[in-house]
């Protein structure tokens, strides 16, 4: 598994204490091999910076596999033809424009099999019903959240660029059908949770074979505060593995 943590594009890393615990975890339960991805930071480094790091990720993997003196730990214990890309907020939204850039590149002998959207990070120029009710969240209030897109998405950008919102038309569109199958988790409480919908509505029209599991109570993050949450999550991923 590639994983690509949350941050909002501007903050954390890959040695971030909740971001290692997590992909210990994974690695321990599921169990799975950890590829987790250091990439760029906006401000200083703003899209597609994230998304050019992500591929970079793939391609390294690829490259253990062709390699003969590759990473014997990759090469002994991996599966490359099972793959998965997985990501937390931003880094759920880095998984599908990473993965929509690499469908152009030659992936052999690595095949990506599936990809996980953990509370993806969407937006867009026109507020929607769940942003409005939420936009006092005591962890994304609305005014964070734009500011991070404000921070993250290219200069002279709003929210509707397709960074932030893929649900709008544009030739990007094209390669949404192309995409491996997918698992979209998320909480009815999360600010995030109309445009969540709204992703996989798109890409189920597209023709991708995708999994949406929702659970009525919780928030954006709550897995990073509640154990048992974060253990369900880990479950749902595991099975969609498995």
């Amino acid at each position: 598994m590639i994983y690509f943590h949350g941050g909002g594009f501007v903050l954390y890393s890959a040695t971030d204490a909740l971001a290692h615990h997590n992909c210990a975890q994974m690695a321990s339960d599921i169990p799975a091999i950890i590829v987790s991805v250091d990439y760029r930071l906006a401000p200083e480094h703003k899209l597609p910076a994230c998304y050019e790091d992500a591929v970079d990720a793939i391609l390294w993997v690829r490259d253990q596999a062709l390699d003969p003196e590759g990473e014997p730990w990759l090469k002994s214990f991996g599966d490359f033809t099972r793959c998965y890309l997985s990501g937390r907020g931003n880094g759920a939204n880095a998984v599908f424009h990473a993965t929509s850039r690499a469908l152009d590149l030659d992936l052999g002998p690595l095949k990506i099999a599936g990809l996980i959207y953990n509370q993806p990070m969407f937006g867009g120029v026109q507020r929607t019903n769940s942003e409005i009710r939420f936009a006092a969240d005591h962890l994304l209030p609305l005014p964070v959240l734009d500011k991070l897109w404000e921070l993250s998405l290219p200069r002279g950008a709003d929210r509707d660029h397709r960074f932030s919102n893929p649900m709008i038309d544009g030739p990007h569109k094209s390669k949404i059908g192309s995409l491996p199958r997918s698992l979209v988790i998320g909480f009815n409480g999360d600010p995030l949770i109309d445009r969540q919908q709204e992703f996989i509505q798109m890409l189920a029209l597209a023709g991708v074979q995708v999994e949406a599991q929702f659970d009525n109570v919780g928030f954006h993050g709550v897995d990073i505060v509640d154990q048992r949450r974060a253990l369900a999550l880990i479950k749902m991923v595991k099975d969609f593995i498995i």
